[in-house]
């Protein structure tokens, strides 16, 4: 991850060397995304096998938290980055900025997880020889139905993630007047909101359950597609920042209690796969055909069609969790 987004910093542009410079950037992004499939789930994986069995949510969600504070660090780099620099330098060399400067992350996690132990649920599967050579293969044979409707139930968090961050940037700018720099305030005020409904939703969901957390979470998102246009064709500022409020809250909801809901899916041996599979591929169906998606619907039926869209998701989603059949397997 850190070699892939320190690169892309460096990248040649494509009046230096044409089309080779988007094809190493699509490679630079090829080892971000392998990155991620690994990063993610040991992450989640390491807070939940070492916590209290009425505390994984709580202490699932800490990972989680990387997500909002990740916004907030980009957009504001951005934003500082804008303001002090012309439009020319920033195109120049200013955008390479953030990426270089991200070797300073690199470097901090790499010596953390130099001083990182295995997990006790790992160990414990280590010595009673419980491991699996090829968990993919075992996913498929004993865990299909969790890892198809694990996916699924968590497609609706990634187009949630979505249609509140790049699509709404990308259309209010063009298409409703607004400047780059007053909505990109607008959305990090609203990611704010984000990052506090994480611990919140992994309280209740302690409490409650995370499936019923998410349940609840889901039906919610299916009703604020219903008022998706309303809010974003307001042409009030305040309704505007309203609705990426209320939309980051459910993002909130959702993406707190879902890895380790995911995790409790799948044993030991196979849980770190099992949780990562489910995971990346509910953010390649969910979010990278979204764009496409939201801005053909968009540009030729309207505003309300994408919330249609995200209603549509929802239920997806609403009928996975119903339909997942969970066992207690031990950690």
């Amino acid at each position: 991850m850190g070699i892939s987004t320190v690169s892309i910093g460096f990248l040649p542009s494509y009046t230096s060397i044409g089309i080779a410079a988007p094809l190493l950037l699509m490679l630079c992004r090829f080892g971000q995304g392998v990155g991620l499939g690994g990063e993610w789930g040991g992450a989640v994986l390491l807070a939940i096998e070492n916590a209290p069995p009425n505390k994984r949510a709580w202490y699932g969600m800490f990972p989680q938290l990387g997500a909002p504070i990740g916004l907030l660090l980009s957009g504001g780099t951005f934003l500082i980055l804008t303001d002090t620099m012309s439009p020319q330098d920033f195109l120049d060399y200013g955008w390479r900025i953030p990426f270089i400067s991200s070797s300073l992350l690199v470097v901090l996690g790499f010596y953390i997880r130099l001083k990182i132990t295995e997990t006790p649920a790992l160990e414990n599967v280590k010595k009673e020889k419980e491991e699996v050579k090829i968990p993919f293969f075992t996913l498929v044979k004993f865990y299909k139905n969790q890892l198809i409707f694990g996916t699924f139930a968590a497609i609706t968090t990634f187009l949630v993630f979505y249609l509140m961050t790049v699509f709404p940037l990308s259309w209010a700018t063009s298409d409703l007047g607004y400047s780059k720099r007053d909505f990109l305030l607008m959305q990090l005020f609203s990611v704010l909101f984000f990052a506090l409904f994480i611990p919140v939703s992994a309280l209740i969901a302690d409490r409650i359950g995370r499936r019923k957390m998410l349940v609840c979470t889901t039906i919610a998102i299916a009703l604020f597609g219903f008022v998706f246009s309303f809010f974003l064709n307001s042409g009030s500022p305040f309704l505007v920042t309203l609705f990426l409020c209320v939309g980051m809250i459910l993002m909130g909801f959702t993406y707190g209690p879902l890895g380790t809901f995911l995790s409790e899916l799948f044993p030991t041996n196979v849980r770190y796969s099992g949780t990562s599979l489910a995971f990346n591929m509910a953010g390649i169906i969910g979010a990278a055909f979204a764009p496409m998606i939201a801005i053909w619907l968009a540009t030729h039926y309207g505003l309300t069609y994408v919330g249609f869209y995200l209603t549509a998701a929802a239920c997806i989603s609403l009928f996975s969790l119903l339909m997942i059949s969970k066992e207690e397997h031990k950690f």
